[in-house]
């Protein structure tokens, strides 16, 4: 008698068997997998809500005010002028895994983001924070100066050319170390100003550059050209520049290890506190964000969602947003916040005014439109 099917029969496992290891195997290719997933990095960065900074008050465990001012009457003041921050969780080298990024997904105050666009990849680490920590010097002073110039206090600026793209629309035409006193006849306070003129003039026309070069002053034209930056279509002229300013008493703001431009405006706001009688507030608790330009212009920040976030947690009611940030904040708002969305300095003080008087006033407060 041939035993061939016997033999095939011994090699295999019985049918109920098998049927019961199948659930096992699944099961432990589905442990495999989350554990995989447990330690496997993701090419990702978790953006979330950051510390808070009341710019009227002293940071905490800290007796030294942000703000410092010496050589001018100061006023006391009530109430918080809250600057926000975004906390970033990993970096290159040390993004967080797959599976902890499950939940930052579904959370609307968290926002997961390519890791490149934090940390480009021709960029280090080290870079980004010196940028950041530059970018915040430069606010502080534009701060300074538009809170100064709000007040009608005298404030002098200058704006200097330290870099020139090659190929670009200045290369050959303007110079580094160029100091720029003025753009089509109308003078310079600081490079917001260089920017906005620029914009305004758009591409393809000859702006007039009034520049003081080797002691002499010289008139220099320059078509700005339509480049791609930041994803969007922008008349550019390709120079990099830094401002200087001169006050006429000392502003000191203190804000250790954070980084980028986005307080501006609150620290403007914090600075005209403590120089004007009373209070900006009338003691309510006030959160904000905004760049901030010489001239009082307020520009668009990121992450302003997590911003908002973290001014709710803090107890903030009052929330002072970009204008230019509109679009990101329609169905973000959180429950119990009031926004209002401003373009200029002046606007922020006007808003302030009717919350302190308790006024109905709501010019701003919703975004519809941008």
């Amino acid at each position: 008698m041939s035993r061939t099917s016997d033999a095939a029969a011994g090699d295999s496992p019985p049918r109920h068997l098998a049927a019961r290891r199948a659930p096992a195997v699944l099961t432990l290719l589905a442990l495999i997998a989350v554990l995989v997933a447990a330690v496997l990095p993701a090419p990702y960065v978790v953006e979330q809500p950051g510390p808070v900074f009341n710019t009227i008050g002293a940071p905490v465990g800290s007796a030294v005010p942000v703000i410092r001012i010496d050589g001018h009457r100061t006023y006391p003041t009530t109430g918080r002028l809250d600057a926000l921050t975004v906390s970033v969780v990993g970096a290159p080298g040390g993004e967080p895994p797959w599976l902890s990024l499950a939940r930052d997904w579904f959370d609307p105050t968290r926002a997961v983001v390519p890791v490149e666009e934090v940390y480009p990849v021709s960029v280090s680490g080290a870079q980004v924070k010196q940028q950041g920590d530059a970018e915040m010097q430069q606010s502080q002073q534009a701060a300074t100066a538009a809170a100064l110039s709000a007040l009608r206090l005298p404030v002098s600026g200058t704006v200097r050319i330290g870099q020139v793209e090659p190929g670009s629309a200045a290369s050959g035409l303007l110079r580094v170390g160029d100091v720029v006193h003025a753009v089509n006849g109308i003078p310079l306070l600081d490079p917001c100003s260089l920017q906005d003129a620029v914009a305004t003039n758009g591409a393809g026309t000859a702006m007039r550059f009034t520049v003081v070069r080797a002691g002499r002053e010289k008139t220099v034209s320059v078509a700005p050209r339509t480049v791609t930056a930041g994803g969007q279509l922008r008349p550019l002229i390709g120079i990099g520049t830094t401002g200087a300013y001169t006050f006429p008493f000392t502003v000191r703001l203190r804000l250790t290890d954070i980084g980028g431009p986005s307080a501006g405006q609150m620290f403007a706001l914090g600075i005209i506190d403590k120089l004007t009688p009373g209070s900006l507030t009338g003691g309510r608790h006030v959160a904000g964000t905004g760049t901030i330009c010489a001239d009082g212009a307020v520009g668009a920040i990121g992450g302003i969602v997590q911003k908002m976030a973290a001014a709710r947690a803090a107890g903030a009611t009052v929330f002072l947003a970009p204008r230019a940030n509109c679009a990101e904040l329609v169905g973000h708002i959180p429950a119990g916040l009031t926004v209002y969305a401003v373009r200029t300095l002046g606007e922020s003080l006007a808003d302030l005014k009717a919350v302190a008087a308790g006024s109905a006033q709501r010019r701003n407060t919703v975004c519809t439109g941008g």
